[in-house]
């Protein structure tokens, strides 16, 4: 199920780009250049796949900066350095829960990741300036924290030491950017983890193995 909401999605994403030249009709006009940069912020609106909960109820920031390198008339590569929060929410449809160990009551879940974030991607413009792209990310984890209530109140954190994040992450990503006006683009960008972002099964909470899910929305200005 998972998977076919994931191809969907993609698939809002080409169409999204394919329906920008009719919303925005005026030409972006530029000197041609090498490279150029830009700043970029929004929100990440995440899950981790694996942790027993669905959706993207997590929401956090995602923002940095952005360089753009030509390669020829409408392709060029891109590189930013962000800082990026991921991480997963339990929504109130879905507690209380029964735990893994079929015992506990949970009444709260939620896990927080920080990461600092370095995408690569090739994208493809058209003659407005609007784009799409696909690469890869390498994110170094600068903190992680993963708490729950059980049915009495009591809060827990889960010992980062027993049940630790993967140190990195390690994301394939597909991106649009439709051209608003001048230097100002909005982002719409999918993206999800190759490698599990922890290998440690606590008896409470999830799986083992455990994935990254993310959508994003971004402004972004270049110059």
């Amino acid at each position: 199920m998972a998977k076919l909401v994931q191809k969907r999605l993609v698939l809002i994403i080409l169409a999204f780009f394919l329906y920008t030249p009719c919303v925005y009709s005026q030409y972006y006009d530029e000197d041609d250049r090498t490279f150029y940069g830009g700043i970029v912020a929004g929100g990440n609106f995440t899950q981790v796949d694996g942790d027993n909960f669905a959706g993207y109820h997590k929401a956090g920031w995602n923002a940095g900066v952005i360089v753009y390198a030509s390669l020829m008339e409408h392709l060029a590569a891109s590189m930013e350095l962000l800082y990026a929060q991921k991480g997963a929410r339990a929504s109130q449809g879905q507690l209380p829960k029964l735990a893994n160990d079929q015992s506990t009551v949970m009444t709260d879940y939620r896990i927080k990741l920080n990461y600092l974030e370095v995408p690569i991607l090739l994208n493809y413009f058209d003659k407005r300036k609007s784009n799409v792209g696909a690469g890869f990310s390498y994110a170094q984890l600068v903190s992680s924290r993963e708490t729950y209530r059980d049915g009495f109140g009591n809060r827990y954190e889960n010992d980062a030491k027993l049940y630790p994040f993967r140190k990195f992450d390690v994301n394939f990503i597909v991106n649009a950017n439709a051209h608003i006006w001048k230097g100002f683009f909005f982002n719409l960008r999918f993206q999800y983890s190759l490698v599990s972002v922890r290998n440690a099964y606590n008896y409470v909470t999830g799986r083992a193995q455990q994935f990254n899910n993310i959508w994003c929305t971004r402004i972004m200005y270049t110059f």
